[in-house]
């Protein structure tokens, strides 16, 4: 069973594997697929490029929702969006795979920087051992510290 402190550290390393979300303003409209820009330096914070005319750019309070490449962690996020069009942040997380999007390059008339806070996060990671896994095929118990771990937090911040 990991700590927190295990959890964050995971959280971070399976974003950066798979940095794929769902996120969504909390105007009631839906959560829509984007390709999350990590900064090492910006603790709790998602950074996605996306166009002006994208549903998200107006910003406001946000939720974002996480699933790892194995199936193996889930994460929760709750925060704020709002566009941070910082030329210098640009230019930092720019990358041949937002290129792609953007035909324009960084001066595209239609790019935008939308900045994701983290407020609070609800993260899960299934660690089971062998002997929890052969009890969900045949139908047995699970016990305590066979079925995963789980953590809200404040912050994502590894320490």
């Amino acid at each position: 069973m990991a700590d927190t402190a295990e959890l964050k550290k995971d959280l971070w390393k399976k974003l950066a594997d798979s940095p794929f979300v769902m996120i969504g303003l909390h105007d009631g409209g839906h959560s829509i697929p984007l390709t999350a820009q990590l900064d090492e330096d910006q603790v709790d914070t998602l950074f996605f490029f996306v166009g002006k005319d994208n549903r998200l750019a107006k910003g406001g309070a946000a939720m974002a929702q996480f699933v790892s490449k194995g199936h193996d962690y889930f994460a929760c996020f709750a925060g704020t969006a709002a566009i941070d069009n910082d030329f210098a942040q640009i230019d930092k997380l720019w990358n041949s795979h937002v290129e792609a999007w953007f035909p324009g390059g960084k001066d595209d008339p239609n790019l935008a920087l939308l900045r994701f806070d983290i407020d609070s996060a609800e993260l899960w990671e299934t660690d089971m051992s062998v002997s929890g896994k052969l009890k969900m095929l045949f139908g047995g118990t699970i016990k305590s510290g066979e079925e995963g771990s789980h953590a809200v937090v404040g912050t994502t911040a590894e320490s």
